[in-house]
Order: structure tokens, then sequence, then C-alpha cells
């Protein structure tokens, strides 16, 4: 329950005091047995949703977090998922609670509860359909936090001509920030970067082989970058599409006080 929310019900003599302290109290995190602590106001505190990385996790105990996450805000993002985790979640939650990145490797469960939009567009582009994984879990954290998403897919730089035709798209909706995801050289942020006056986020991808491969030389050729643009770590999806998403909705507002 949100903070605003429970001091209404209190002016309405719906909830005693008491009662209020103790959930305003239990707003800073969700014990889930001896396993984890779920962050369930993390989203009011800082505009991030609090998220489950699957990777390293039991299936099982990624169904319980789940489940606390649920009944606490009533949506969660469950990121890096395996085959057991899948299947975990398909067996515990209905289907009509289940949303599922292009290639499954990411969920959000929820109880129905939407999420609220704020007017913030993110542009999610990628090199390769090597680096769609990567650049789901952007997406679907963008999507999240209440943004409009536009996906441009395969446009890398070894068919320049993929991209020029892509980037029209970006004329009608224009995007508050951009994340691009490229694996091998990494080239593809630094030439979006060149053409756009948004703010742009490169993610190095680790597909590649050979000196520089696992996403090393894609990094320091961002990094090298000679047009500006912001660099995460390397598959760091969440991580990019949480900063477009902060950088869109702060915008949103602003455009929304206008």
């Amino acid at each position: 329950m949100e903070l605003k929310n429970i001091l209404t019900k209190v002016r309405d003599n719906e909830m005693e005091p008491k009662m209020a302290e103790e959930q305003i109290r239990s707003m800073g995190y969700v014990q889930v047995s001896d396993i984890a602590k779920v962050d369930i106001f993390r989203r009011h505190r800082t505009g991030i949703m609090e998220a489950i990385l699957a990777e390293g996790k039991d299936p099982q105990d990624v169904v319980e977090i789940a489940k606390a996450q649920v009944a606490a805000t009533g949506r969660v993002l469950i990121t890096r998922l395996g085959s057991g985790h899948r299947k975990a979640l398909e067996s515990n939650f209905n289907p009509e609670g289940l949303e599922w990145s292009l290639h499954k490797n990411l969920a959000v469960v929820h109880d129905g509860t939407p999420v609220p939009q704020t007017g913030g567009i993110v542009a999610i582009i990628t090199a390769g359909t090597a680096d769609i994984d990567v650049a789901e879990e952007a997406r679907m954290v963008a999507c999240e936090m209440g943004c409009e998403t536009i996906a441009i897919y395969d446009v890398g730089v070894a068919g320049f001509h993929r991209l020029v035709g892509e980037m029209l798209k970006l004329q009608d909706r224009k995007p508050d920030a951009i994340v691009v995801a490229a694996g091998r050289e990494g080239t593809l942020p630094t030439v979006v970067s060149g053409l756009v006056d948004v703010p742009v986020i490169g993610v190095p991808v680790s597909t590649g082989y050979g000196a520089g491969a696992k996403g090393e030389a894609a990094l320091l050729s961002m990094l090298q970058s000679c047009s500006v643009l912001s660099v995460v770590n390397i598959d760091a999806g969440f991580v990019a599409g949480s900063f477009a998403a902060r950088i869109a909705n702060t915008v949103a507002k602003a455009r929304n006080r206008e």
C-alpha cells in the first residue's frame, strides 16, 4: 500500500494510527523466509523498481520472492531466467499474469496491476540479433518504469543502410533517450550518438570471439567514443534501461509542466 493511501485512510478514520505505523514501517522491505529481503519501496525511493535476478537462484526461491513482491506491489520483473525458472513460473502463476520477453529470458509477473504511464519514450537499438536478449532486458525495464518503448533490432554498421531507414521511425515518436546494444567492435552506439540530439546509453554485449571477446572490445570501443555517450557494464541491460527510463521520465515531467 502506498504511503499516500495509508495517510488518507488514517485521515478518513478507516485505519487506526497503530496499524498505519506498522504498514509504514513494513514499507522498507518484506522478509521472504530466510532467503531474501524484498525492497518493495525502491520505486518510491529511487524511481527504479525492485527486480529479481534469477541467475544463481533456486527456481522455487524465485517463485516465493515473486509472490511476495506481487503481493506488495502488484508487479515484479524477473531477469536472466533459465529453463528451470521458466517452468517454475509457469507452474505457479496464471498465464494471464505472466509477460515474457522475446526469447523468454525475462518475465513480468503481475496480478493485473497496470504500470502507470509517465509519457517518457525510450528507443532500444541493437547491432545484431545476438544482442537482442540484452536489449530486451533494457526494454522491459523501461516499460516497467512507465515508458513507451521503440525497438529497432539488427541494424549494425556492417550494413549501415539498414540503420538509415530504421532511424526514420524516430522522427514521428522522438525518444527522450536511446539504448544501443552492440557486441563485436561495439561501433553502433558511437554512430547513433553522432546522428541524434538525445542521450545515448551504450551497452557492450558479450558476443564476438578471438582478441577482445566477451564484450571487452565493445566496452573499450564505446569508452573511447568520439561522440558523446554514456556506457554501462558488459551485458548490463537492466542498468541501461533504468538509466534511460530515468532520463525519459524526468523529461516527461518537465514536458507535462509546460
